[in-house]
């Protein structure tokens, strides 16, 4: 009876300490098993091992054939192949620098060369309206400066001496209607307004007439010589205004983009060292030249004080555009290689990684982002080419440490085994 009692006090001490041990393991969440516990955390999703960019909500295989990484809500799984992670001191020591990516690529200047030509909004062309005869030459060569109201040539004309008797005949018989008619064509004829006046105030017809410079400026394509006969369809000559001068520039191109009307342009002469005159671009031409790929451009400068010549030679500097839609990071930051370009990510809590970017313009200051980086991101421009070179061997432990495959199977040879 003893010993049955025994029994079942032992029985009954076991199954309580069982209890409390159960209960004690329950209470204390230490003891549970990590890895355990990771293996049933659900991954947010998966991402390329080199292109973050590239996410997926089920495991495959990224466009370079590699497995997709698994992204987890902790953040020590939420780190992409080929991140590391260095301290303060150390980023303070290897000097590391960082700059936002942002929108606004600035292009660069274009430096080329052109001809100054006349301002061809005020450029006249003088044409006679009536055939005759140049009687007296008043401006003897091309280049020869002119101002408005000055003498430029006589022409003697038959029809212009017939006008000048309509209207006498017309103030003889004192009908307005036909003064009028004989008056407004005389002014049609070019006839000057003094020249009207006169023979309305003198009653006598002057068999050869004066005609004035129109603007100032200076005579160009000088076409007559005294004794000339000429008609209509003659050019006498040419009166450009050097106010305001023209210059024509050639672009390659590969530089028309940004290019607009509007923009600030600088010029050099050699005849005129240390001048800078500041003009803008006027006139864009809508094709380019078929021999040399090149587009035309026209600029106007101010020439108020009649330095600038037509055929002079020129430098030009155009302002720079800009592309205000554009992705652009510095210059720097770009990493290149035969294969691709990268950059280095600049992530939170000293964490770096690198990762491969599509390239636009470059410039000698930006560089344009078309795909790989978001507005906003921080990329290295100091440092970075240490930084990724740790990335790209981090990278390539993580995919080497990834799943375990299974152990191979220990393979068999299955022969027969011949007696002699």
């Amino acid at each position: 009876m003893n010993n049955s009692l025994k029994v079942a006090a032992v029985a009954l001490l076991a199954f309580a300490a069982g209890v409390g041990l159960t209960l004690l393991w329950l209470d204390n969440p230490t003891q549970v098993d990590q890895s355990a516990e990771k293996d049933s955390a659900k991954p947010l999703y998966w991402v390329a091992p080199m292109d973050a960019n590239y996410r997926r909500d089920k495991p495959g295989k990224s466009p370079m054939g590699m497995d997709l990484v698994p992204v987890y809500a902790d953040d020590a799984q939420a780190d992409l192949a080929g991140t590391i992670k260095i301290s303060a001191a150390q980023i303070n020591n290897l000097g590391v620098r960082t700059a936002r990516v942002e929108r606004g690529l600035t292009l660069d200047p274009i430096r080329t060369v052109g001809y100054v030509q006349y301002d061809e909004d005020r450029l006249i062309h003088i044409h006679p309206r009536v055939q005759g005869w140049i009687e007296k030459l008043y401006v003897k060569a091309s280049g020869d400066p002119v101002t408005a109201g000055e003498a430029l040539y006589e022409l003697y004309s038959p029809e212009l001496v017939n006008a000048q008797e309509e209207l006498l005949l017309a103030l003889g018989r004192n009908n307005a209607k036909l003064v009028k008619a004989a008056r407004d064509r005389l002014r049609a004829l070019l006839l000057p307004d003094t020249a009207i006046e006169a023979l309305e105030r003198d009653r006598q017809v002057q068999q050869t007439v004066t005609f004035f410079a129109p603007q100032s400026g200076v005579v160009d394509n000088l076409a007559i010589r005294e004794g000339f006969f000429v008609q209509p369809g003659t050019t006498l000559m040419s009166i450009g205004s050097l106010d305001s001068v023209w210059v024509e520039a050639e672009v390659f191109e590969r530089q028309t983009v940004g290019l607009k009307v509007g923009l600030p342009v600088s010029m050099q002469l050699d005849y005129l060292p240390g001048r800078d005159w500041k003009g803008q671009v006027d006139y864009i031409y809508p094709s380019l030249q078929e021999a040399t790929r090149t587009l035309r451009v026209r600029l106007r400068f101010d020439n108020t004080d009649h330095l600038l010549r037509p055929n002079m030679f020129a430098q030009i500097t155009i302002g720079s555009g800009s592309q205000a839609n554009s992705l652009a990071i510095p210059r720097e930051a770009v990493i290149r290689s035969d294969s691709e370009n990268r950059v280095v990510l600049a992530l939170d809590d000293g964490r770096f990684r690198s990762t491969p970017i599509h390239l636009g313009r470059v410039t000698n200051r930006q560089a344009e982002v078309l795909h790989g980086l978001a507005e906003g991101d921080e990329v290295v421009t100091s440092a970075q080419f240490l930084l990724d070179s740790e990335s790209s061997k981090r990278a390539s432990l993580d995919r080497l440490e990834g799943p375990a495959d299974e152990p191979p199977q220990e393979m068999h040879h299955h022969g027969e085994h011949h007696h002699d």
